[in-house]
């Protein structure tokens, strides 16, 4: 990673990326209510236990384009392996907030799909930076292919980094590539992203290419079946979902999707009905922490102060990554702030989905590093998720409903996948 040489096109994308479950007694709340005070001192010391008590998941970190996104400006790479005020994650952060187990992104840019060779290279390249970063410093980190590796790190007082690749593009329309990057540690496969690929329709495309999965696609679906890649459907089309829903023979998580029930017309949120679709087929949604997934108005806010940014760059003859621009993007978001969301909002989305599918199938898919200044107050880093636990106590979740938020639920997921490959 340190020698990689990223293209003018892949921070054009990284800007774009960045700018752009409780079967008991736990109710939604009513968006209409007034913010919740802070819960008490009490909870947070007892959050703080339980988030070094239990295995903490994370469906969706993307440590790896940050470093990649460093890289091409010409900076050192981000000490992730130690502490570094760049940045939502390093190893001094995660120890502090409890996380163990953070599934590291192995993103790539669309744009790339259109190069043949280009992904595959690109993804393989960041999966050599996670690779490096586990064999460089064993006392901290340590790979993870298994739930039971996971649980083995964790007993021994590593950080697992178990790898998901998001965006399918790097498979290249060859079921060996797919093979291959199992062999390499990949264990979910966001299947498309920002656009319709040789795989499935994205939720962000209005071209509806093959009106959900390709036929390729469902190769795909039935491949990682039998290797044992778990299925995720975030960024995917309605479409695709319905079809993956079909086809799979194991269940799939949504590694970093919220609800839809609270950001209306946002299709890359999950519906009720898709929420209820994923947890009968024994699924599990983990929550992005991002602000525009959580809250409808701070979105409308964020799209609208988007389309002035871009009319007052082209007036100055600027871009989004030029020192002229960014300049003017600070001044003006400076005076023009977008809504505050906390942390609260969060647990109003984790018990919406415990109120329509059950405690058994939410978990946490923060998408740390990859949405930017828009993280909720009190979760801006990976030091913070006691402070999201210490939000759930106060509302009545038990011991044994927080661990099952915090990994159990995806655990069991991983396992499923792994038992019917085998």
């Amino acid at each position: 990673m340190s020698r990689l040489l990223l293209t003018t096109t892949l921070l054009a994308a990284i800007a774009s990326q960045v700018a752009c479950d409780r079967g008991s007694s736990t109710l939604a709340p009513d968006s209409s209510e007034a913010p919740r005070a802070a819960p008490a001192a009490d909870y947070h010391a007892r959050a703080d236990a339980l988030a070094h008590r239990f295995v903490i998941l994370d469906g969706h970190v993307d440590v790896p384009i940050r470093v990649a996104g460093a890289v091409y400006e010409g900076l050192a790479a981000p000490p992730v392996h130690d502490h570094t005020d760049d940045g939502d994650f390093d190893y001094a952060r995660a120890r502090a907030g409890g996380l163990d187990a953070p599934f590291m992104s192995i993103y790539t840019p669309s744009e790339f799909q259109d190069e043949p060779g280009k992904s595959k290279a690109f993804a393989d390249q960041n999966i050599d930076f996670v690779v490096a970063l586990a064999t460089d410093h064993p006392d901290k980190f340590a790979l993870a292919v298994t739930p039971e590796q996971v649980r083995s790190n964790f007993a021994r007082g590593l950080i697992s980094l178990p790898m998901g690749m998001e965006n399918g593009s790097p498979i290249e329309g060859d079921l060996a590539n797919l093979r291959h990057f199992h062999e390499r540690g990949i264990r979910y496969i966001t299947l498309t992203h920002g656009k319709d690929n040789h795989i499935c329709d994205s939720s962000y495309d209005d071209a509806h290419t093959h009106a959900g999965l390709s036929s390729f696609g469902r190769e795909v679906v039935a491949e990682m079946n039998r290797l044992g890649i778990m299925i995720d459907v975030s960024h995917v089309s309605d479409d695709s979902f319905w079809q993956i829903m079909e086809l799979s023979a194991v269940p799939a998580i949504a590694s970093h999707s919220s609800c839809r029930h609270f950001t209306p017309g946002f299709e890359r949120n999950m519906s009720d009905e898709m929420i209820v679709a994923l947890a009968e087929r024994g699924g599990v949604i983990q929550i992005n922490f991002g602000s525009g997934f959580l809250d409808a108005a701070y979105r409308e806010a964020e799209e609208a102060g988007r389309a002035e940014l871009d009319a007052l760059l082209v007036e100055h003859g600027t871009d989004w990554q030029a020192p002229e621009g960014k300049q003017l993007i600070a001044q003006y978001r400076a005076e023009h702030p977008l809504p505050r969301v906390g942390v609260a909002v969060v647990a109003d989305h984790i018990d919406h989905v415990v109120s329509v599918a059950g405690i058994d199938h939410v978990g946490l898919g923060s998408d740390f590093d990859g949405v930017g200044d828009s993280l909720p107050d009190g979760l801006k880093d990976v030091s913070m998720y006691p402070n999201l636990i210490a939000e759930l106590l106060a509302r009545g979740y038990t011991d044994a409903d927080i661990e099952k938020i915090c990994s159990g639920n995806v655990l069991r997921v991983w396992q499923a996948v792994e038992d019917h490959a085998e």
